[in-house]
């Protein structure tokens, strides 16, 4: 994604307070002075919080206490996510309610037949190509559409232009912005006056994730990268508070995180010559297609057993994963055992993700906070993460959404009804 950020506001915002100034380029209107903001009757607001790889084991082990806080005043839950566990389709997922083989998001790393040479990735010429996004509409859009303001802090497929319609206020990717400016911005977004400020915001931090992959789920490293995000988390609500501003926090994590063990890796050039096939992704979650003229070598010899992986053919791909059909999705797809990995070469990294989402690693993480929700409720044990998307719309005020994947059932109970 982008190195580079600039906050946009489609209204043209003149900009932050001086205080919690942004990079250059940034735009955004002008703040009310706190104390008018801190006088006034507030409406809730609804904001939806990522922290990519956040395993629900993380939390109540001293590390989050205000994670943990906000826990033991809401609730708390696991989701499963959608197949396969990466983290694009899994945003993808929770914001449209579409599974990624209706999203179009199908993994982090795909082709298209309709673009035969072009390969959407990690880099600004794919993602920000409105393309890929097009076969599905994020709730952000769906809110503007209905008057409703919005503000997105970072979040995949945030670049793309809907129908000539944009957040109200949003930001290009930088993986390098720090963590308290992104909360920064978002408290800056609610001290406007009501009807300059957004009634839903989206934040995304992903320090856990990064961390997670090269230091994996254990030690020194991650325990840091779980307390500055909980920290970041503490400075978001104290900001709330210090505004009088009530909101309706949904806190979620796309997918989970694991240990890697080398010695479980299928390596492809061991069993197929490197012309024979073209690797879409790889790593826990393979997609891989042959050459022409390779169709039956590379069938024959990932469809072998193996005995860290198993492979199949695109329409043979288990129901449960409610995947396959999609022209994006590869010829083959491979899943690894726990742990292993399809590559071309030796992992480096020490934690991944892309398992099987019934893998217990995998889970994703859910905490509901907020005068719509019942204190103490019991969360489902486990539901999907498309589910994610209906609850935001009631969260919010629009209606509930027809031929979507997801259902706001699992809440019910949950849910403050007036």
């Amino acid at each position: 994604m982008s190195e580079r950020m600039r906050l946009s506001g489609v209204r043209g915002w003149i900009a932050l307070l001086a205080a919690f100034a942004l990079p250059a380029g940034t735009a955004a209107r002008q703040a009310a002075p706190a104390t008018q903001a801190v006088a006034e009757a507030r409406a809730p607001v609804t904001i939806l919080v990522s922290i990519d790889a956040f395993r629900p084991d993380y939390l109540h082990k001293g590390n989050t206490p205000n994670l943990d806080s906000l826990a033991a005043g809401g609730v708390q839950g696991m989701m499963r996510p959608s197949f396969p566990s990466l983290t694009f389709p899994n945003h993808e997922a929770m914001i449209t309610g579409l599974r990624p083989d209706r999203s179009g998001i199908v993994a982090g790393v795909m082709y298209d037949p309709r673009r035969p040479g072009l390969k959407f990735g990690n880099t600004e010429a794919t993602q920000y190509d409105s393309f890929w996004w097009d076969a599905a509409e994020p709730l952000w859009i769906t809110a503007e559409k209905q008057h409703i303001q919005t503000g997105v802090m970072f979040w995949p497929g945030l670049e793309i232009e809907h129908d000539g319609v944009r957040p109200t206020d949003w930001a290009h990717y930088d993986g390098n912005y720090p963590g308290e400016n992104r909360v920064r911005t978002i408290i800056d977004w609610m001290r406007r006056p009501a009807a300059i400020r957004p009634k839903f915001a989206v934040l995304y931090l992903d320090i856990v994730d990064k961390t997670g992959h090269k230091k994996g789920i254990e030690g020194p490293e991650i325990v840091d990268a779980i307390r500055r995000t909980d920290g970041w988390i503490g400075d978001l609500v104290t900001g709330l508070k210090g505004l009088g501003q009530p909101a309706n926090l949904v806190i979620v994590s796309d997918h989970g995180m694991t240990e890697i063990r080398p010695e479980r890796t299928l390596l492809l050039p061991s069993i197929l010559p490197a012309d024979s096939y073209r690797f879409a992704q790889w790593g826990p979650f393979a997609g891989i297609d042959p050459t022409p003229g390779h169709e039956a070598q590379v069938e024959a010899a990932l469809l072998a057993p193996h005995p860290f992986a198993t492979c199949w053919r695109k329409a043979d791909v288990p129901e449960r994963y409610h995947y396959g059909k999609n022209a994006r999705v590869s010829a083959l797809i491979c899943v690894a055992q726990a742990g292993g990995e399809i590559m071309p070469v030796l992992p480096t990294n020490k934690g991944d993700h892309g398992y099987d989402p019934d893998d217990p690693d995998m889970a994703a993480m859910l905490l509901l906070n907020g005068p719509a929700f019942r204190a103490g409720a019991a969360a489902p044990p486990k539901f999907d993460n498309v589910d994610i998307y209906p609850l935001l719309r009631d969260l919010i005020g629009l209606p509930p959404a027809t031929d979507i994947d997801g259902t706001d059932a699992p809440f019910h109970d949950i849910l403050v009804r007036r």
